[in-house]
């Protein structure tokens, strides 16, 4: 009777984080609404070709690097250098939990995304969008969208 009942807290206290992938042009709207259109110079269709490459619009994406850190969310973003994990040594520039960075509510993502444009070399920080989308015409990546 005990076991039953201690098996059932433990079931409360699990926390599932249920990956939500967004539509191409549901990303587009979110993109759009938060500015990200000519951020720096990068169009709406560099934001969305990137985070098909990095994530697959996956916002629950977690990838482990051999250095021993893990790229989060919907724009794979280092736990090394932007987010804060578990580790003290990490430098969290973007202020932020790594956890944060992959639940449904974009809001922190892009901020981090944002800052790292801004304090880095644009759009090289991410290889799938070096890969993929860098000079190529990505007028495709927001056709048939209705953004605002």
């Amino acid at each position: 009777m005990k076991a039953a009942g201690i098996l059932a807290l433990m079931g409360c206290l699990v926390t599932v984080i249920e990956p939500k992938i967004y539509t191409r042009c549901k990303l587009a709207k979110i993109f759009s609404r938060a500015s990200l259109d000519n951020y720096r110079g990068f169009s709406l269709g560099n934001w969305i070709c990137m985070a098909y490459y990095e994530s697959h619009y996956n916002t629950t994406a977690q990838t482990r690097l051999e250095d021993g850190s893990t790229d989060y969310g919907i724009f794979q973003i280092n736990s090394d250098t932007w987010c804060r994990s578990a580790k003290l040594q990490e430098k969290n520039r973007c202020h932020v939990a790594c956890s944060a960075l992959i639940t449904d509510d974009l809001t922190d993502a892009i901020i981090c995304a944002k800052k790292i444009v801004k304090e880095t070399d644009g759009m090289n920080y991410w290889q799938g969008w070096k890969k993929n989308c860098e000079g190529r015409d990505l007028s495709e990546w927001k056709k048939g969208c209705e953004v605002s």
